[in-house]
């Protein structure tokens, strides 16, 4: 937090520099006439990220080579705060089950429902407790540029290895300006554009990807319109993450994807790693598909948070607007976890069927 302190000072030191130094440059910007906003436009300007942040900046070349990245979920208190004792203890099982990478704050670990300040203060915990051992990127996309770029500043600033980042969700734009969106961030350091159309209402064309893929910093695609578009991309030898638990096998062993970003692994890292470490599994991949499936049949992570509630590694605390999946479902979760082999999940608590009085649900948080 002391950091986070000095670096808004500093920020603001820099801003009020820049402002002075540039003052009549700016109006004379002001009175040129016949140029267009975009010639007007300062795209590339964004502040020095401090000493820390440039420590803790990892190669692009070392983030396109891992396999497994989770979109790891964030546990809550009964009062609706970050539970980081959980938090903590679910990176560590996916650590030591061989998971390379987490997204912090992603949709699965609910960043749509966090302030900023709790979105970068999670960012840093992660950095600070196992930016060591895994990869850590920050989720610090937005469908306002303006937000995304502060996000983006802070998140290097303390010391996350890469961003994440979607398209411009609900207020949506055209393809020049998913071009613009993107390149206004991707200067500051390695990033993943995040492609998910059933989310966001528009997809992210090919197109688009091929324009900003001269940037040094892009690292590759996380992909869910499917194996063809990611086919598309590797052909191209553009680095493709499978953001389909359903699809990454195939994506990995016969469309030339690097890995997935996965929520399945939040539950079984070790048999995920398998899956797209050890070659071709079919057999691997038709025991994993039922949980999968039962994972999805509700909007992502509403299945998930139900199911690591029912194995005890957190507590069974929603924030709204997610809800529990209904009875039937978390008995058919416990039936699933037999039949893989509790020994396959995260946590050591038996697995069990909660009541619906054991689930909190926090509408202010």
């Amino acid at each position: 937090m002391a950091m986070l302190k000095c670096y808004g000072a500093y920020v603001n030191e820099l801003s009020l520099q820049f402002s002075r130094s540039n003052s009549g440059d700016v109006k004379n910007r002001r009175n040129v006439k016949g140029k267009s906003p975009q010639a007007a436009a300062i795209s590339d300007f964004h502040r020095p990220i401090p000493s820390f942040g440039v420590k803790n900046m990892t190669s692009v070349d070392d983030i396109k080579s891992l396999r497994l990245i989770t979109a790891i979920k964030t546990p809550y208190l009964p009062d609706g705060r970050f539970d980081l004792e959980a938090y903590d203890a679910l990176v560590n099982m996916q650590i030591e089950d061989g998971v390379e990478g987490v997204i912090v704050g992603g949709t699965t670990g609910e960043g749509q429902l966090m302030s900023w300040d709790e979105h970068i203060m999670l960012i840093a915990r992660t950095v600070n407790s196992f930016g060591r051992l895994i990869k850590v990127f920050g989720n610090t996309g937005s469908n306002s540029t303006g937000e995304a770029i502060h996000a983006t500043e802070q998140g290097f600033a303390v010391g996350m290895h890469a961003a994440l980042h979607i398209n411009p969700y609900y207020g949506k734009t055209s393809m020049k300006g998913l071009v613009a969106h993107f390149k206004s961030v991707l200067h500051m350091g390695p990033t993943i554009i995040y492609n998910v159309p059933s989310r966001t209402g528009q997809d992210i064309p090919p197109g688009v990807i091929y324009s900003v893929a001269e940037s040094a910093n892009l690292v590759g695609v996380k992909e869910c319109v499917g194996n063809d578009r990611i086919k598309q991309y590797t052909d191209k030898r553009i680095v493709v993450w499978s953001g389909n638990d359903d699809e990454c096998h195939d994506a990995r062993w016969d469309y030339g994807a690097t890995g997935a970003v996965s929520v399945t692994s939040n539950l079984v890292p070790g048999l995920m790693r398998r899956l797209l470490f050890e070659g071709k599994n079919p057999s691997l991949n038709a025991k994993i598909m039922p949980l999968v499936k039962w994972l999805f049949e509700e909007p992502n992570p509403i299945g998930l948070n139900t199911a690591l509630a029912q194995l005890g590694v957190m507590s069974p605390v929603f924030r709204l607007p997610y809800v529990p999946l209904p009875r039937p479902k978390r008995e058919e979760f416990v039936n699933i976890v037999k039949e893989i082999g509790r020994e396959h999940f995260v946590g050591e608590k038996d697995v069990q069927v909660l009541d619906d009085d054991e689930f909190v649900l926090v509408g202010r948080y």
